[in-house]
């Protein structure tokens, strides 16, 4: 069964209304964070930095690296009628800029407290498992 591994950075902000996450939208009530595949050779940390650079426009300027945290979704999904185990390991960074430049291959994105995001991920559960895992990591 062919494997695909991924990298993605969970990014957040501190607000008047308290912790915002940021959530792309790619179309078809589907939202997540900013992610991508590993290239060959390219170090987990350095594809999810990538990744984040050109799904939202921020770069390793505008993050702080959360120390100590990086979570990981194991899921399986079909393409081309075909299995396939996805792994995604995420990091966490904090950001002070708001101003987000969306790829192509997104629509929208939303700044969201917990539990607006936790609601627009709705169907998917292992998205909602790693913001819960972030949002109780950035409480303690």
């Amino acid at each position: 069964m062919p494997r695909e591994i991924s990298a993605g950075i969970v990014i957040f902000r501190r607000t008047r209304e308290g912790l915002k996450f940021l959530i792309l939208y790619h179309g078809h009530n589907y939202w997540n964070f900013p992610k991508g595949k590993i290239l060959t050779e390219e170090k987990s940390l350095a594809a999810a930095l990538r990744e984040t650079k050109e799904e939202t426009g921020l770069g390793a300027k505008d993050l702080r690296l959360i120390a100590n945290f990086k979570v990981y979704e194991r899921f399986y999904f079909r393409r081309a009628n075909q299995p396939v185990f996805k792994i995604v390991i995420f990091y966490l960074a904090e950001t002070r800029n708001p101003e987000v430049k969306i790829s192509e291959e997104h629509l929208g994105y939303a700044w969201l407290t917990f539990n607006e995001a936790k609601k627009i991920l709705g169907r998917y559960r292992d998205s909602q498992k790693v913001l819960r895992q972030v949002y109780e990591f950035l409480r303690r």
